[in-house]
């Protein structure tokens, strides 16, 4: 077996040494064509973590390669940091933050006088609706601690069935265009797919109310960033958190305009965003925690030969 989530890339690898291999892991490494033919003994490839959209399902559906994933770590940490984002853009914290941030280090606080302070970023849970795009396992993890803070919570999720909504007690809505128009906060908890990606964007976007908020902690290529900027720039968000983004990690000098007004924290969307690299997983336990399950889940297969959390072949990118 061999990890795939060190610092040695597979290419680097001595052919000798991939000849022997029945298992791969795979963390945030992607796994292309040309690196599965390196290894002609494969069995099957243990996804360290949620999403496979960074395997060749096709080339390895075609090598016959059995595909697991670890779809039940982290999920406590990804709803805690889609809630933590939610309430961060939701009480303004990092616009407040921002007023003592100068644009020169030798500055003074930029504290705003009262009535500047009042701000459509920061309203009331208990009077504002939370949308959760894609109700599985992570958007039902942020349901249940949405709910303490008081939202009217509605859910889009066209391949859950019927009666989800009443064991959850919240409400279903039919079309994703009803998502977006009630919802004040809205949650994305979807895989990138053929279909998802890009799936959160302008249309979709403007839809919402005015002052809403976007929280995504699923993949990044689900939204798209020109929209997102679009309804940011203009006024109709007051704000974004997100965790990921399309490019991972993210290329100098081809960055999207949208994190480049970011990073030189431009006037304009100067504490209305907020972005943390690719870490809502990430905690000590799950650590842990995906170390331990990907080795039973390799186990199981190359020892036992069961197929539990085996991804179908024909769950591909097309």
């Amino acid at each position: 077996m061999w990890s795939g989530h060190g610092d040695r890339k597979l290419a680097e690898l001595p052919d000798e040494l991939c000849a022997r291999v029945h298992g791969l892991f795979i963390f945030r490494r992607f796994l292309t064509e040309e690196d599965i033919e390196r290894f002609p003994k494969l069995r099957v490839v243990v996804r360290m973590g949620v999403g496979f959209d960074c395997l060749d399902r096709k080339a390895l559906a075609a090598r016959g390669v059995k595909v697991r994933r670890i779809h039940h770590y982290g999920t406590g940490e990804v709803a805690d940091h889609a809630i933590a984002l939610a309430l961060a853009m939701r009480r303004g914290i990092m616009m407040y933050h921002s007023y003592w941030l100068p644009a020169t280090p030798a500055g003074p606080p930029r504290i705003p006088p009262w009535e500047q302070q009042q701000t459509a970023m920061t309203l009331r849970p208990s009077v504002r609706t939370l949308g959760i795009l894609g109700l599985g396992r992570i958007g039902t993890a942020t349901v249940l601690r949405a709910k303490p803070f008081g939202w009217r919570i509605i859910f889009y999720d066209p391949y859950l069935p019927n009666g989800v909504d009443r064991a959850l007690s919240i409400e279903r809505v039919r079309t994703i265009e009803e998502l977006f128009q009630q919802s004040d906060t809205l949650s994305v908890h979807v895989p990138l797919t053929s279909e998802t990606a890009k799936f959160v964007n302008e249309r979709l976007l403007r839809m919402m109310p005015q002052n809403a908020v976007l929280v995504n902690t699923s993949r990044g290529g689900v939204v798209d960033l020109d929209g997102l900027e679009k309804v940011l720039k203009d006024d109709h968000l007051a704000g974004a958190g997100l965790d990921v983004v399309p490019v991972e990690p993210p290329v100098p000098n081809t960055l999207h305009p949208l994190l480049e007004a970011y990073r030189r924290q431009d006037e304009w969307i100067r504490g209305r965003l907020v972005v943390t690299p690719h870490v809502a997983f990430a905690s000590p336990d799950s650590l842990v925690d995906i170390r331990e399950k990907s080795a039973w889940c390799m186990r199981e297969v190359l020892c036992e030969g069961k197929d539990t959390n085996v991804i179908p072949p024909d769950a591909l990118w097309a």
